[in-house]
């Protein structure tokens, strides 16, 4: 939806979600001030609840504080009482009062997502993300990963993989991918997920929720084919699963919320690589042109990329044992998760 418009509808209730466009560099930072306007406005609102709880009722301010809204219908009820206490408030006279009814919406939880692709998350924002995921917030980020500046014409980013040709990489990438997910989970309080709908449409799901249940920073990164990439777009979702099969899009999910409960929260949920990295990659011109332009460095290239892809999948398979966890675990359905010990206080 590129400006002014919004690609959002609201349902029958009149909900939907507000949106707000940032600068391409500033999009974290966009998404967090809005989280910390919201998380300042709620403790505004529960202070003039307690103060006015003679007024408006104990037993609803009480239920208001101590409501459940790790579901949607926690939420649904949370905003039943919110339309009470605005019952409540309509009678009342002073500033407090007032104030108060114009904050009531902000004691229902509200979810922030951030969302953007690799040239913001892995270039030219990634101070502003890093600051963002050290920050503690409960924000979630979704990187619409092209492995490419798709908006500007093509251009090469920190995304793109090995021996991929791209503008300001003519003779093919000579550097491996960053790995944004890995440095994620150095943090240990930040959920981390690496997607892809055209392989598995059920893990990207379980990977949404767990991710918006989780009570601190999430980061899901899902693969987004282009039209950069030189492909039948019609096609996309197979090259999607042929790059989790190669080894070159490894699904996974980590969790912090089960560190400390003896399990690892780090899952690997795809199987070992049925196919070569270049079975995959030469499905798409952006590495299939460098075997016309320059035989011999595409050759070289593809090679350094293939051991790229196995170096990876083995320090991931590595992550997914270590403490004697198996490589998958089965996952209860997503809940309620445990705040980070860092985030207790925010």
């Amino acid at each position: 939806g590129n400006l002014p418009t919004t690609p959002w509808a609201i349902n029958q209730a009149g909900r939907g979600p507000a949106w707000a466009n940032s600068l391409f560099e500033d999009n974290a930072e966009f998404g967090l001030g809005m989280r910390l306007a919201l998380d300042q406005q709620r403790l505004r609102a529960v202070q003039l609840l307690v103060d006015l709880a003679p007024a408006v009722g104990d037993a609803l301010v009480t239920a208001l504080l101590q409501a459940d809204q790790t579901s949607d219908r926690g939420i649904a009820d949370q905003r039943g009482r919110v339309g009470l206490l605005r019952e409540a408030l309509a009678p009342l006279e002073g500033p407090e009062a007032k104030e108060l009814m114009a904050l009531a919406s902000t004691l229902v939880r509200h979810s922030v997502w951030i969302v953007g692709g690799d040239g913001w998350a892995y270039d030219i924002g990634f101070g502003g993300l890093d600051h963002v995921l050290a920050s503690g917030r409960n924000v979630n980020i979704l990187v619409l990963d092209t492995e490419v500046y798709s908006n500007t014409g093509g251009q090469m980013s920190k995304s793109t993989p090995r021996s991929a040709v791209a503008k300001f990489a003519a003779g093919g990438k000579p550097l491996a991918k960053k790995d944004l997910g890995l440095i994620a989970m150095t943090y240990e309080g930040v959920y981390v997920a690496q997607i892809a709908m055209g392989h598995n449409d059920t893990h990207t799901v379980r990977a949404l929720l767990e991710a918006e249940a989780y009570d601190g920073p999430s980061l899901i990164i899902a693969y987004s084919h282009c039209i950069a990439h030189g492909i039948n777009m019609t096609k996309g979702m197979g090259n999607q699963k042929a790059a989790v099969e190669s080894g070159h899009w490894p699904l996974y999910r980590y969790n912090p919320a089960h560190t400390g409960n003896g399990r690892n929260p780090f899952v690997l949920d795809s199987k070992t690589p049925k196919i070569r990295f270049e079975d995959y990659a030469y499905r798409e011109a952006r590495y299939k042109m460098l075997t016309k332009i320059d035989p011999v460095g595409a050759k070289q290239l593809m090679a350094l990329a293939e051991e790229d892809v196995r170096k990876r999948w083995k320090h991931y398979e590595g992550m997914a044992v270590d403490g004697g966890h198996e490589r998958r675990q089965e996952e209860p359905s997503p809940g309620k998760q445990p705040v980070p010990e860092q985030n207790k206080g925010v």
